[in-house]
C-alpha cells in the first residue's frame, strides 16, 4: 500500500479544494438527505470493492516496530541499558488493544452519528437564512486536544537534549520540538487564523428574514454547533476503525476499510428507511414533491457524489497513513485558503464591507502555522506510534515554495484591495444616466418626417413597417409623442413568432381563450370595432374594458384578428433557450427591403380565426404549477446552458450571492437597470421573490403562445402592451387640499411604504422569509432590527468614503422609514399566517392613496406582478425608489438615476441609497438638491412620454405589428412607400 500514499495526498488536496469551489452552488442541497443517501451508497460500495484488492493481513511486524529484548543489563561502554519499554510505553495497539466488543460500538456509534449529521444538514439547509459562521475549522482543533491527553496519559517522562556542545538555541529547539504541547499549540493557531480570515473575508449577510418570534433563530446556530461536533465524532471513530486491532489478532487494511465501508452502507441504509417511512406518512402532494427530481438536480447530485467520493476516499488513505490530525489540518487549511482567496480575487472593490486587513494577517497565521506543522513532522507522537507509513518525515521542499507562493498571492490581493473611494458611485451614476438619455432620446426622436420614420425603421429593423404606419406615424404626431423611431421592445417580443405560420398563431390564440382554466381572455377586431369575447371572467372585466377603450381610438386601421390577454398578474410564456433562439433567428431573416409589398392587410380576414363557442375546450397547453417553486421549470429555462442560472444553486441565502449582483452593481448601488433585469446570472433569485418562491396563479406553458401581459419577468415571451390599471386610473395621481403634493424641500424625509403580502403565496412552509416585499418590511421596521445583520453604508473618511456595517437598529434610528404591512396577512396558509402577523406586529392602518404625497421618498416593490402604483409616484414630486423583477412596456423609455432611483431586490443598498438622498445626522451630509432634481426629471419625462396618449401610440403600433404577423400574405404586405 506504501504506493498509493502520494496519489492518496494529492486528491486530498485537489479533491478539497474542488468541493470548497462547488459546495455553495450545488443542486443537490435541494434535497439533502437524497445526495447523503447517494454519495454514502457510492463510498461503501468503493470501499468493499477496495477491500478485494487490499492486503488481508499484516506481519507481526505491520507496524514497523520491533520489541527488542536485552540480554544484559549494560551497553558494551559499560552505560546501564534504559529500562525495558513498559507495557503503557508501547505503540497503542500493542498496549491497548481493543476487544471486538469495542470495535463494534465504534461500528454503531459511528453508523447512527452519521444518521444524526445528514438529519442535522437537511434541517441547516431548510433554514439556512438562519445560519451563522461556520465551526468547522475547529475539527482539526479537536484531534490535536485527543491527541495531547493520549499523549498526557502515556507518558511518564520526558527525554531531555543531552548533548553539552548544544547551544542555547539547541536546547530549546529540542524543547519544542518534543513537547508534548506542539501539535496543539500549532493547530490551535491555525484554526483560530483560519476562523479569523473566514470571518473577516466573506459574502456579507443577506436580507433573508430570520425572526425572533420563531425557533429557527436559535435553533439553527445550535445545530451548527451540534453538527461540528458529530463531526469530530465521526472522525474518531473513523480513526479507530482504521487503527485498532481486534483482541488478540491483527486486521489488515482489507478488514480495517471495509468496516468503514459497511458503516457507510447501514447509514445509507438507515436513512433510506426513514425517508420511506415519511413518504408514505406523507399526503399524496409532498409524495410527489418527494420523488420530483428534476435533471439539474440529478446531475448535481451525481457531481458532488464523484467529487465527495474522491475527497473521502483520500481522506480515509490519508488518515491510514498520517494520520486523522494531520489530514483534517490538510482539508482545513486546502478548504480555507480556497474559500478565502477566490473571494479576495474577485473582490478587490472596497463592497462588500470586510476586514480585509485582519483577513490577510489571519491567513499569513494560517499559512505560517501550516507550514512549522509540517516542518515539526506530519504525525504527532500518537500516530508516529501508530500510523502505517510516515508520509513526511521531513517536510518536503516543494510543500515550502506552495506556501510562500500562497503568501506572496494574499499580499498581492491586499495590496490591491481598494478600501475606500474617491466619488460616491451615485454621482458617477447618475453623470452615466444622463449621458445615455440623452442618445437614448436623440436615435428615439430622430425622424421628423414619414419619409425618415420609414427610413430609421428599415434600418432598425431590417424589413418594412407594417401596413397602416402612415396611420400610426399621424396619430402619433398628432398626439404629440416624442418616441417615433424606438421601439425596440415591441420587435424583441414579437421577433420569435415570425418562426410561426399565420395559421399556428390563429390556432394558438383559439386554444388559450377557449379554455376558461386558461385564465386568458379574447378581444375580438372586426371591421375596425373592438368586442370581448365570451367566458370572460366577471372580476377581471374592468381590464378587458380599459383594453376596448384603449384600442377604440384606432381599431378603425387595424385588420380583424383575435387577441388573447393573459387576466393573472404573473407572466405566463417561458420557452426554453434552445428552441426561442432558433425562433429568434429565423424572425431576424423575416423581410426583403427589395420586395415589392402592399399597403394593406389581406381583406376579409375575420374567417380565417376560428369563432368561440359557448362549449368550452377542455384540453389545455399550460402547466400549473401555482404555490409550487417555479424558477427551475420556467424562470430560469430562458437563459443560455452555460449560464449560473441554469448551472448553479445559491442554497446559502444567509449570505448575499455577490457574484450575481456584481454585473449590474457598483459597490452596494444598483448601477444598470436593465441588467438587474436579466436573470441569467442571478441563480439566487430562485429563493428571493415570490413569483419564483409559489406564485398565486401561475399557469406556464413552455411551447409559445400568443399571449398578451401587463409585466413580464426576464425569459418569458408574453407580448408586453400597456396597463389598463394604469390607463382605467386605478392608481391615479390627483393631490388635493387634504392631500396636497409640496415641493420636495418641504416634503417628509421618511422612506414611505405601505402594501400587501401579495408577493406570493406563504401556504405553511415558510416561502414569505424570502420574498422581497416582507424582506424590506423586516429590513427597515424597528421592531424586527434586532434581528436584522448589519447593512452597509457609505461613510466619508478624510477625503474619501468608506463602506462600514452598521448594525440595523442603529440605521433605523438614524434614517427614517415608515415601510409596513396594512391591516392583515393575506396570501398565506398554516403557520405562515400567524408567524407573519407575529413578525411584522404592529401592522398599519389603511391610508388614503393621496397621503404618498407628503413623503420625499416613496418605495415602490413588485406584487405578484408590476408594481401599479410607479407611475403615479412619477407623476408626483416625490422620488420614487424602485425594486422590481417584472418589466413593463415603458422601460426602454426611462433612464434609472436619472427619473428613478433603482434597488436591488436584495435590499443590500437599500440603506445607502437612503441615507445619501436623506443624510445621516453628524455623519453623512444629505444630498437633497439630487433627490429633486431626479424627482424633478422623472416627472417631467413621464409628462412627455407615459401619458395615455402615448400608451394608446404603443399599442397602436404594437397591433399593427401584430395585424402583419397573423396575416397570411405576411411576406407580401407592408408599409413599403418610398421604395
Amino acid at each position: 500500500m506504501i504506493e498509493t500514499r502520494w496519489p492518496a495526498f494529492v486528491g486530498l488536496v485537489v479533491g478539497t479544494a474542488w468541493l470548497t469551489s462547488i459546495v455553495d452552488t450545488s443542486f443537490a442541497f435541494d434535497k439533502p438527505t437524497y445526495a447523503a443517501i447517494v454519495c454514502l451508497t457510492t463510498l461503501a460500495v468503493i470501499l468493499l470493492a477496495l477491500g478485494r484488492f487490499l492486503p488481508k493481513g499484516d506481519t507481526p511486524t505491520h507496524k514497523g516496530h520491533y520489541l527488542a529484548v536485552p540480554l544484559q543489563e549494560t551497553h558494551a561502554n559499560g552505560a546501564p541499558r534504559d529500562h525495558s519499554p513498559h507495557p503503557h510505553h508501547l505503540p497503542d495497539d500493542l498496549a491497548h488493544q481493543p476487544s471486538l466488543r469495542k470495535l463494534r460500538i465504534l461500528f454503531v456509534v459511528l453508523v447512527l452519528v452519521i444518521c444524526a449529521r445528514a438529519e442535522l444538514l437537511r434541517e441547516i439547509v431548510a433554514n439556512v437564512q438562519c445560519s451563522r459562521g461556520t465551526w468547522e475549522p475547529v475539527v482539526p482543533l479537536t484531534v490535536a486536544i485527543w491527541d495531547w491527553i493520549s499523549i498526557r496519559r502515556r507518558r511518564r517522562h520526558q527525554t531531555e537534549l543531552d548533548d553539552q556542545t548544544a547551544t542555547i538555541y539547541d536546547v530549546w529547539e529540542s524543547r519544542i520540538m518534543n513537547s508534548s504541547y506542539r501539535y496543539l499549540v500549532v493547530v490551535a493557531l491555525v484554526c483560530f487564523g483560519s476562523l479569523g480570515a473566514i470571518r473577516a473575508i466573506g459574502s456579507p449577510p443577506s436580507t433573508h428574514i430570520c425572526t425572533s418570534s420563531l425557533p429557527y433563530s436559535w435553533y439553527v446556530p445550535l445545530a451548527q454547533y451540534f453538527g461540528t461536533a458529530l463531526d469530530c465524532i465521526i472522525v474518531f471513530c473513523i480513526h479507530g476503525l482504521l487503527y485498532t486491532d481486534e483482541k488478540g489478532g491483527t486486521r489488515g487494511p482489507s478488514t480495517r476499510f471495509s468496516a468503514v465501508g459497511w458503516a457507510f452502507l447501514f447509514a445509507a441504509a438507515t436513512l433510506s428507511t426513514i425517508a420511506c417511512i415519511y413518504y408514505y406518512a406523507s399526503d399524496p402532494d409532498d409524495r410527489r414533491k418527494i420523488l420530483s427530481i428534476p435533471d439539474v438536480l440529478f446531475w448535481g447530485t451525481t457531481r458532488l457524489d464523484i467529487v465527495v467520493c474522491l475527497t473521502v476516499i483520500s481522506a480515509l488513505f490519508c488518515t491510514y497513513f498520517i494520520g486523522a490530525m494531520s489530514t483534517s489540518m490538510v482539508v482545513m487549511f486546502v478548504s480555507v485558503s480556497v474559500r478565502t482567496t477566490s473571494f479576495a480575487w474577485n473582490h478587490t472593490h472596497p463592497f462588500p464591507v470586510g476586514h480585509v486587513g485582519l483577513g490577510f494577517l489571519a491567513m499569513c497565521l494560517t499559512i505560517l502555522g501550516f507550514a512549522f506543522y509540517f516542518h515539526m513532522g506530519v504525525t504527532s507522537e500518537t500516530e508516529e506510534a501508530n500510523a502505517r507509513h510516515l508520509t513526511f518525515r521531513k517536510a518536503p521542499v516543494w510543500l515550502y515554495l506552495a506556501m510562500l507562493c500562497l503568501l506572496a498571492v494574499q499580499l498581492c490581493l491586499w495590496a490591491v484591495h481598494k478600501s475606500s473611494v474617491g466619488h460616491h458611485p451615485i454621482d458617477l451614476l447618475m453623470w452615466e444616466a444622463n449621458t445615455r438619455h440623452e442618445a437614448y432620446v436623440k436615435q428615439a426622436s430622430a425622424s421628423t418626417t414619414l419619409e425618415e420614420a420609414v427610413r430609421n425603421y428599415r434600418q432598425r429593423y431590417g424589413r418594412h413597417p407594417p401596413p397602416g404606419f402612415d396611420h400610426w406615424y399621424k396619430y402619433a404626431t398628432d398626439r404629440g409623442s416624442i418616441i417615433i423611431d424606438d421601439y425596440d421592445s415591441i420587435h424583441r417580443d414579437l421577433l420569435p413568432f415570425y418562426a410561426l405560420s399565420p395559421e399556428e398563431i390563429r390556432d394558438r390564440t383559439w386554444r388559450m381563450i377557449a379554455n376558461p382554466f386558461n385564465d386568458a381572455s379574447g378581444i375580438s377586431i372586426r371591421n375596425g370595432k373592438a368586442e370581448i369575447s365570451p367566458n370572460v371572467m366577471p372580476t377581471h372585466r374592468w381590464m378587458l374594458d380599459g383594453i376596448i377603450e384603449m384600442i377604440g381610438h384606432f381599431a378603425e386601421w387595424l385588420p380583424d384578428m383575435d387577441l388573447a390577454f393573459n387576466m393573472n398578474d404573473e407572466c405566463r410564456v417561458a420557452v426554453p433557450y434552445e428552441q426561442i433562439e432558433s425562433m429568434r433567428e429565423a424572425g431576424r431573416q423575416f423581410g426583403e427591403l427589395n420586395s415589392p409589398v402592399e399597403n394593406t392587410f389581406t381583406p376579409q380576414r375575420g374567417h380565417e380565426w376560428k369563432p368561440f363557442t359557448e362549449e368550452p375546450l377542455n384540453e389545455t397547453p399550460l402547466i400549473h404549477r401555482s404555490f409550487q417553486r417555479t424558477f427551475l421549470e420556467f424562470g430560469s429555462v430562458g437563459c443560455p446552458p452555460n449560464s449560473p442560472a441554469r448551472t448553479k444553486r445559491h442554497w446559502d441565502t444567509s449570505k448575499i450571492c455577490t457574484s450575481c449582483t456584481a454585473p449590474h452593481s457598483l459597490g452596494a448601488f444598483l448601477s444598470n437597470w436593465t441588467k438587474a433585469a436579466d436573470v441569467c446570472h442571478q441563480p439566487d433569485l430562485a429563493d428571493s421573490h415570490g413569483f419564483y418562491l409559489s406564485p398565486a396563479a401561475f399557469k406556464g406553458a413552455h411551447e409559445l403562445f400568443p399571449i398578451f401581459s401587463q409585466s413580464k419577468a426576464h425569459g418569458f415571451n408574453d407580448i408586453l402592451y400597456p396597463s389598463a390599471w394604469n390607463y382605467m386610473d386605478k392608481a391615479v395621481y390627483s393631490p388635493n387640499d387634504e392631500f396636497p403634493d409640496p415641493p420636495f424641500a418641504h416634503k417628509n424625509t421618511t422612506l414611505f411604504w405601505r402594501g400587501a403580502t401579495s408577493e406570493g403565496v406563504s401556504p405553511g412552509h415558510g416561502q414569505w422569509r424570502g420574498m422581497t416585499r416582507q424582506r424590506m418590511v423586516a429590513l427597515t421596521s424597528p421592531e424586527s432590527a434586532a434581528n436584522t445583520p448589519p447593512q452597509p453604508l457609505l461613510l466619508p473618511s478624510g477625503k474619501k468614503q468608506s463602506y462600514a456595517a452598521l448594525p440595523a437598529p442603529l440605521l433605523a434610528r438614524l434614517l427614517p422609514a415608515s415601510v409596513r404591512i396594512v391591516s392583515t396577512i393575506h396570501r398565506c396558509g398554516g403557520r405562515d399566517c400567524p408567524d407573519q402577523a407575529a413578525a411584522f406586529a404592529p401592522l398599519a392602518d389603511p391610508t388614503d392613496f393621496q397621503s404618498h404625497w407628503s413623503y420625499a421618498h416613496l418605495l415602490d416593490l413588485d406584487g405578484a406582478g408590476f408594481s401599479g402604483r410607479f407611475l403615479p409616484f412619477l407623476a408626483s414630486r416625490s422620488l420614487p425608489l424602485k425594486a422590481a423583477l417584472f418589466r413593463e412596456w415603458w422601460d426602454d423609455r426611462l433612464t434609472a438615476w436619472l427619473h428613478f432611483a433603482p434597488l436591488d431586490l436584495r435590499g443590500q443598498g437599500l440603506w445607502a441609497t437612503l441615507a445619501y438622498f436623506a443624510g445621516v445626522e453628524g455623519r453623512v451630509r444629505g444630498r437633497r438638491e439630487e433627490g429633486e432634481r431626479i424627482a424633478g426629471a422623472g416627472r417631467e419625462w413621464a409628462g412627455q412620454v407615459l401619458r395615455k396618449e402615448d400608451m394608446e401610440v404603443y399599442f397602436f403600433r404594437l397591433l399593427l405589428e401584430w395585424g402583419r404577423l397573423t396575416d397570411g400574405r405576411r411576406g407580401e404586405v407592408g408599409f413599403g412607400w418610398g421604395v
